[in-house]
């Protein structure tokens, strides 16, 4: 499809529908899996819903911006952090750096409304993900510590000719993938009550921050900021079926004569492997699937999921080229589920008493290399869950940012039962050879 052009038509700020109560306003700490993150983009994700038909006589946009800006105002009570914005710090004697969440500078969450001529039948039917998506997202090139003077969420909602996106780019130091839809699900969950001055939810947010001041070895954020140019890769979307999902956890238990791996794991061994292959690296060299996996349950007490933060770490299974293709689809499952069931209580202490010996900030480039499959998201998120009254969406897609060749991103099929859809990045190359790989495509068959 040609290349549209978004057209943007408005933009403000909405902040929390209530004043911020005294202790609302205290500073909010970062742990050091968030500090770890401030060279990061902001993570997007957004939703795609049809218009109602012409004939339905009831659907105004104006009135639909209107409903969705004040239902957020309500949705910021709750999510209050999510209208500051980050502040630093900075003290001489002794010498302290020191980067939190200020509620007491809230200007609020930006909101968008945008147009572009192009329909859902165009987003949906590309055999690769239209450039024009990335258009439906905001901040596209901000990173995280850039949220000192820019908003740490902005909703872009894009008019399309027969449908509307929802689009959300969140700074991920405040919100990591869970947060961020436990945020939409109550966003969705007041709009559809239209009542603004909705005091309850069903899932409020649990907002504490870190227990601990951590300061940074920095006297300037010159030391530490940096910056990446984006690759240019193919972004493709893979629709796995709950039968086929099925299929490859079954193959991975019965090849490992266990019950305990689990779907993800199985579909994650299968890229793995895939990506591999088709990468046509030296068999002896290394390969790494790394899945970002959150801290909440891992911890002991564990945190629970309406824990408002981004309490994420990653787990890698590695191989060499040699073995992972010499071995079957268990045996690589294997090392990812062994990776994840090691990240317990003892293994999150440990990485945050070493990183606060020696705190440090990761560079863009460190957070994808060449021989890594990135498996990032989650098919348990209730993405389709989020409905804003034109029923439930028709395909959840991600913006521009972290992006890379490898990059894995997952999601819930939209029909549910546990299906999946997988966006892949590749270079185009590796896509090309992807498509004709025969493990990988008679995967995607029942």
């Amino acid at each position: 499809m040609t290349l549209q052009k978004v057209k943007h038509i408005s933009e403000c700020f909405v902040r929390s529908q209530h004043d911020l109560s005294q202790d609302r306003k205290r500073p909010i700490y970062f742990t050091p899996f968030e500090l770890v993150m401030l060279n990061a983009n902001y993570s997007q994700k957004g939703l795609l819903f049809a218009k109602p038909p012409p004939e339905n006589q009831d659907f105004f946009i104006a009135a639909f911006l209107d409903d969705l800006r004040s239902s957020l105002s309500a949705t910021l009570t709750h999510f209050y952090p999510l209208a500051a914005r980050l502040a630093t710090r900075k003290e001489e004697n002794p010498p302290s750096y020191v980067i939190y969440i200020d509620p007491e500078n809230s200007p609020g969450v930006k909101f968008v409304h945008a147009t572009v001529d192009v329909t859902v039948s165009d987003i949906l039917t590309s055999t690769d993900v239209p450039l024009v998506v990335h258009s439906f997202f905001d901040l596209n090139d901000a990173i995280n510590h850039d949220g000192h003077t820019l908003p740490l969420l902005s909703i872009q909602v894009t008019e399309l000719i027969d449908g509307i996106f929802i689009g959300g780019s969140v700074n991920h130091l405040v919100a990591d993938g869970t947060s961020f839809w436990h945020f939409m699900a109550a966003w969705s969950e007041i709009f559809r009550s239209k009542d603004e001055n909705a005091y309850l939810i069903s899932r409020p947010p649990t907002i504490k921050g870190s227990d601990t001041i951590i300061n940074l070895p920095f006297t300037h954020h010159d030391q530490f900021i940096s910056r990446s140019e984006k690759p240019q890769v193919k972004e493709r979307f893979f629709h796995f079926t709950s039968a086929a999902v099925s299929k490859l956890k079954a193959k991975a238990n019965e090849e490992c004569n266990m019950q305990n791996i689990s779907s993800l794991q199985a579909v994650s061994a299968l890229l793995w492997r895939c990506v591999t292959r088709v990468r046509h690296q030296p068999s002896n060299s290394e390969t790494t699937c790394k899945l970002v996996i959150s801290n909440r349950s891992r911890m002991n007490p564990p945190l629970s999921d309406d824990y408002f933060g981004s309490p994420i770490d990653s787990v890698s299974g590695t191989a060499t080229v040699e073995d992972l293709m010499a071995h079957g689809l268990g045996w690589a499952a294997l090392r990812i589920h062994e990776a994840v069931t090691n990240h317990d209580d003892i293994a999150v202490k440990k990485i945050v008493d070493s990183w606060c010996r020696n705190p440090v900030v990761y560079k863009p480039n460190a957070l994808f290399h060449p021989n890594t499959t990135h498996i990032g998201s989650s098919p348990r998120f209730d993405m389709y869950g989020c409905e804003f009254g034109l029923g439930k969406a028709v395909a959840a897609r991600s913006g521009f940012v972290n992006k890379a060749d490898g990059k894995m991103t997952m999601y819930p099929g939209r029909e549910g039962g546990g299906s999946m859809d997988v966006e892949v990045c590749l270079l185009p190359e590796y896509m090309m050879a992807l498509e004709c790989d025969e493990e990988f495509i008679s995967a995607l068959k029942e």
